[in-house]
Parts: structure tokens; sequence; C-alpha cells
């Protein structure tokens, strides 16, 4: 009798340790989802402020055909992403050329006065602020996930349920290098 009960407590306790352990992982994936959907939100906001920013400098450098193509086209690329991995890739070229555009604007002092230039280029510095932002809670919520579903013992139903690891927000290879500054 005694066995019965000593066994039965210590299946409760491993179902216990299991459920808890699962209902865990499933809460940090869904955090892990809605981090997600905070740098999509934002990604959505800045991918509407391009065209208005680009129709704006356009009227100003006509002959800088070269750099609308190149905004355009990530931006294009940003829409037909089809994974979050493809997404970011396509989030950080995206981030580059508008550099591009900013930097092109500093060309053409008239275009710095526009107040819908100013404007817009306000937005789009509030939403990479925002973005960036939502990158680094993305990342550690990502950390917490990934640490879950690796450590010992949490990893063992992580495996039996098929919880997967998940990527991290990286900056591209030219963000990391150090900026050179020239006068």
């Amino acid at each position: 009798m005694l066995a019965i009960i000593i066994i039965v407590a210590i299946v409760v306790v491993l179902l216990g340790y299991i459920f808890g352990t699962y209902n865990s992982l499933v809460g940090l994936r869904n955090k892990v989802r809605d981090e997600w959907s905070q740098i999509d939100i934002q990604l959505k906001r800045r991918f509407d402020l391009i065209p208005n920013l680009v129709e704006t400098v356009k009227g100003y450098a006509k002959h800088e055909k070269g750099t609308f193509e190149s905004v355009v086209k990530a931006r294009n690329t940003f829409a037909s992403a089809t994974t979050k991995e493809d997404e970011m890739k396509a989030s950080n070229e995206l981030t580059k050329t508008v550099s591009k555009l900013f930097a092109l604007a500093e060309s053409y002092p008239e275009l710095k006065s526009n107040t819908n230039f100013l404007e817009l280029q306000s937005e789009l510095k509030e939403t990479e602020d925002k973005i960036s932002y939502a990158r680094g809670f993305y990342n550690d919520i990502v950390l917490k996930y990934n640490d879950k579903i690796m450590k010992i013992p949490s990893n063992i139903v992580a495996k039996m349920f098929g919880f997967k690891e998940e990527t991290y927000f990286e900056a591209l290879k030219e963000e990391r290098e150090n900026v050179k500054v020239e006068f």
C-alpha cells in the first residue's frame, strides 16, 4: 500500500513538472511570437513611410535614380519575404538603403529645410528607434526561450513536444564595423 502511494506521488510530481514545463515553454514561445509581431508592426510602419519619403526626396534630387531604385528594391524584397529570417535580412537591407537616402538629402540644403521631408524624416527616425528597441526585447525573450529548451531537465520536455530554437535578430556585417568619420 505504501509503495503504491509513493509511486502515485512520484507520478503526480513528474506529471506536474511536465505540465508546468510545457506551459512555461508555450508561454515563452508565445512571447517570442508577440515580440516578433511588435517588430513587424514597426517594420510595416516604416514600409508605409518610405514611399512618401522617396517621393519627397525625388522632387529635389531627380537625377539620383540609383538611390531610389535601391530603396524601392529593398522595400519590395521586404514585402516578398516569407519567413522570419527573410524578413530580418530584408529589414536590415532596408535600413541600409534608407540611410543612403538620408545621406543623399544632406547634399540638398533646400530639401533639408522642407517641412514634409523633416516630418517624414522624424517619423522614420522614431520608427527606426522603435524597431531597435523591439529587436532588443525580441532577442531577450528568444534568449529566455532558447535557454529553457536547451537546459536540463526542461530540454527533455521541449524535445518530447517538438519545441524548436528561435533565431535572433542580428545586425548586418556592415553595421558591426566602426563608422568612419571624416572632416
